[in-house]
């Protein structure tokens, strides 16, 4: 320990000391140390006390320093039965299903089962408090009545049950701590001296009265130490302060003020934190953890049970199967790019197509969807609880997730949390919650890996950095504190109290009030900054941008002129300025054959893009879950029409109910095809009709112009010398006098629209489909299909011939270029840049300021 360090005053002053208090005691009373029991208000707080006994103490004999967790597992083991409380997330959820089923709430069993527990788990430390008779009689009776406050509405009535069914159960339970209020524990202890903290504890409480007289109360809380000034630091969001928190710690162990507590007040911070000390190679010894949830062995299984559901997802399923020993397979990869290439977020519907599809890489592709779907599909059923713990299991090996899960320390901890073991969930009997669907069964697990937390485990030398709730500070000594997250969210003077208790409740059952929560914060606040090195951090701006105050603490400190701004730790470095140079890449080795519009759009808008996406052949990756959106309705449009002007030719009528039922079949069948959902869809399905109606009265008008429909989506292919011009036209009509009209379809914008034809070099769209024409004359337009009162308007190019022509010519001028090793610079102005994929490779970003 530090020398000067208020925290040995406390433990080791000859005077006062809490050592020297409790030796005078057990003198003064001729007590045996050995029979003597310290309670001490945390765990770590154990090894602490047992170290300044030996560095003050007497000789002889140590009393025992305990918990009464820890008091408790030394007395007498306790292994929870039947209906008792196991404080262990699996077991209570499933026995809180069969008390509500039992209660009349057996339709409800698994979405009120969550709020069950958490009433009992707030309601057991005061059950616990008192003997297994009272609680059963006195106890349980008060606590009862307790819910019958407010019954007006059907909301209080069903909280005011679930508060009975969590009475009933906590009262009927056994506990652990229930061996220290036996007659044959007391019999064994002489004394009990309690060192209190920050809030007293039922069970602490129970336990002086319990031995009377012999039981002293002595206060680790200092009680008039002066706080000293701290040191602050301001940042601008949550990384900037994790980065300031971790720089600050790395500066106290460079000055050699270890061990550094790192308090923390927002797990997210925290661990951002953590992130940056381990990049430094300093490991922290966390004393809080995280929710198991979070850890990637939880993810795992949790990737597992959702592949498994009925609807399940495109994406949910690759995650899964990209999660096990072999998910870089090329079968996996391949089944990626398939997915989505044909942008299919449904699993479903790939099962549906890699069924009748012919395609070579789809039939190469059907054996492993069916090895998949044979995993899938025995997971369908509902059964038992204890079935479902082996079928996950077996599924886990199946895929090669069991091994890494074992093999990995947080995996480990995922097995035990959820009972997988072999042999360790016992019986069905152990498991009085019925049968399970794969969904109830997946909430189950979601919620058992919520309740859990995760300590990594610490090295074998002691901790350099110790990373712990503010109140576990109470005792002990650091050489230096750093509190992240002091800001008016993180770090409340008066905190939440947990639960929906009203005040008059809490007050009744002997709940911890707001103020009692304050007054502990503030307490736990003041022993903080009793520590002679002590730095705050916070934030001025959230994740969201969103402004964050300062906590209240933290203002009081700066009205009492005990806050020192602090320079930034972080050492500021040079980084000298290196602009890459222009890329400058030539695609001679890379011929390509095939152009189609898109192709040369991109050699027009920018030759390095063309070079990046079609000559290399890189691409992003699209996403499988993407809501719908206006290129999702342009595509659903475009097949619509093409399923309505085919239905036009085998049935012609002019009459608009015949063409408005045509279009509307047409409409269900395009939206089945594309399997769009209804409730994404929604928007565009509004519009809908205006469309619609607006279409048709064009389609009217085209036809009365003489213009005949021909075909729709037709492919059309077009040797140009060594290159061939491809594309999939939208629709082609053929007017009175033999003219051939090619039509392509637009959704956006009518303006926008109009600016495409105004220069007809400039278009490339329509100049590129009258190339894959045959005809030397012909006519070409955009139809604006629109919503507004405009409706659907023809925009024609009327300068077609002389821009095909323009554009065969560039293109046969362009390729040769390319073949004969012209470089192709990254060209990209304005919108064309914003949105390219290949922005990352080209460096505009860095090259362009060096110009």
């Amino acid at each position: 320990m530090n020398e000067g360090h208020p925290v040995q005053a406390l433990w080791c002053d000859p005077a006062d000391g809490v050592v020297a208090r409790i030796v005078r005691t057990l003198a003064e009373r001729r007590l045996h140390a050995a029979r003597t029991v310290v309670l001490v208000p945390y765990a770590q707080l154990m090894g602490v006390a047992r170290a300044m006994w030996a560095r003050c103490g007497s000789p002889g004999f140590v009393p025992r320093f305990e918990t009464t967790h820890n008091w408790a597992r030394s007395a007498g083991g306790f292994v929870a039965t039947g209906y008792d409380i196991a404080h262990d997330m699996a077991r209570d959820l499933v026995t809180a299903q069969a008390l509500l089923s039992q209660s009349g709430f057996a339709a409800e069993r698994f979405a009120l089962a969550g709020r069950v527990v958490e009433l009992a788990y707030q309601l057991a430390p005061l059950a616990a408090a008192v003997t297994p008779e009272e609680r059963v009689g006195a106890w349980a009776q008060r606590a009862a009545g307790v819910a019958e406050a407010g019954s007006e509405s059907e909301w209080f009535r069903t909280e005011s049950a679930l508060i009975r069914i969590a009475v009933a159960w906590v009262s009927t339970s056994g506990y652990a701590t229930d061996v220290l209020l036996r007659d044959s524990t007391r019999a064994q202890v002489d004394a009990l001296i309690v060192l209190e903290g920050f809030q007293t504890d039922p069970l602490t409480q129970s336990l002086c009265a319990l031995w009377g007289d012999d039981a002293l109360r002595f206060s680790l809380v200092p009680a008039a130490a002066p706080v000293q000034p701290a040191a602050s630091h301001v940042a601008l969001d949550p990384e900037d302060e994790a980065q300031l928190a971790a720089a600050c710690v790395l500066r106290h162990l460079a000055e050699d003020r270890a061990p550094v507590a790192l308090i923390a007040t927002d797990r997210a911070l925290t661990r951002r934190i953590n992130a940056q000390l381990a990049a430094q190679g300093v490991v922290t010894h966390d004393e809080t953890g995280w929710k198991l949830s979070t850890t990637r062995a939880a993810a795992t299984l949790m990737s597992a049970l959702r592949a498994c559901a009925h609807d399940a997802g495109s994406d949910q399923v690759l995650e899964w199967l990209k999660g096990s020993a072999d998910g870089d397979a090329p079968t996996v990869q391949t089944l990626e790019a398939r997915l989505r290439r044909e942008g299919l977020r449904d699993w479903s519907a790939w099962c549906s197509l890699v069924a009748r599809s012919e395609k070579a890489q789809d039939v190469a592709l059907l054996p492993f969807t069916d090895a998949v779907e044979a995993r899938r599909m025995p997971m369908a059923r509902a059964r038992p609880l204890a079935e479902w713990l082996q079928a996950l299991r077996e599924l886990l090996e199946a895929g090669g997730h069991w091994q890494l899960l074992v093999d990995d320390f947080a995996g480990g901890k995922v097995i035990g949390a959820l009972w997988l073991d072999a042999g360790a969930h016992g019986d069905d009997e152990e498991f009085p919650g019925g049968r399970h669907t794969l969904a109830e069964f997946t909430a189950w697990a979601r919620d058992v890996l919520e309740d859990a937390s995760f300590v990594p485990p610490a090295g074998d030398q002691a901790p350099r950095v110790v990373v712990l709730p503010l109140y576990q500070l109470l005792g002990r000594a650091f050489g230096a504190v750093v509190i992240p997250g002091c800001d008016d969210r993180r770090l409340p003077a008066s905190p939440e109290p947990p639960g929906n208790w009203s005040a008059a409740q809490r007050m009744e059952l002997g709940l911890p009030l707001r103020e009692v929560l304050e007054a502990a914060q503030r307490a736990a606040w003041a022993a903080a900054l009793r520590n002679p090195c002590c730095e705050l951090l916070w934030r001025e701006s959230d994740v969201t941008g969103e402004p964050v105050s300062p906590s209240p603490l933290v203002q009081a400190l700066r009205l009492d002129h005990l806050l020192i701004p602090s320079a930034d730790p972080r050492l500021p470095r040079e980084v000298p300025v290196q602009p890459t140079a222009c890329p400058q890449p030539s695609g001679a080795l890379l011929p390509l054959e095939n152009i189609s519009t898109s192709v040369y759009e991109d050699l027009r808008r920018c030759p390095y893009r063309f070079f990046a996406l079609r000559q290399l052949g890189l691409r992003s990756a699209d996403e499988l879950d993407a809501e719908v959106d206006k290129r999702d309705f342009g595509n659903w449009l475009h097949a619509v029409l093409g399923h309505f002007h085919e239905a036009l030719i085998e049935t012609p009528t002019q009459g608009a109910q015949e063409r408005l039922a045509l279009i509307e079949a047409a409409a269900q069948r395009a939206t089945r095809e594309m399997a769009l959902s209804d409730a994404e869809f929604l928007p565009f399905a509004a519009a809908w009709p205006a469309v619609r109606d607006g279409y048709l009265g064009w389609l009217t008008g085209h036809e009365a112009n003489g213009a005949v429909f021909v075909e729709a989506e037709p492919w059309k292919e077009q040797a140009l010398g060594n290159l061939r011009l491809i594309g999939r036209l939208d629709r082609i009509d053929r007017m009175p006098d033999g003219q051939v009209f090619v039509i392509d379809y637009k959704t956006e914008s009518s303006s926008v629209t109009k600016e495409r034809v105004k220069d007809p070099t400039e278009d490339t769209q329509l100049a590129f489909y009258a190339a894959l024409v045959a005809d030397d004359t012909l006519r070409a337009a955009y139809v604006n299909v629109g919503e507004k009162s405009s409706g659907t308007q023809t925009v024609e190019q009327p300068a077609v011939v002389e821009a095909r022509d323009a554009l065969v010519a560039g293109i046969i001028e362009d390729f040769s270029r390319i073949a004969q090793g012209t470089a192709l610079p990254p060209l990209g102005e304005g919108a064309v840049c914003d949105y390219c994929a290949a922005r990352g490779l080209c460096r505009k970003d860095f090259w362009e300021l060096s110009k």
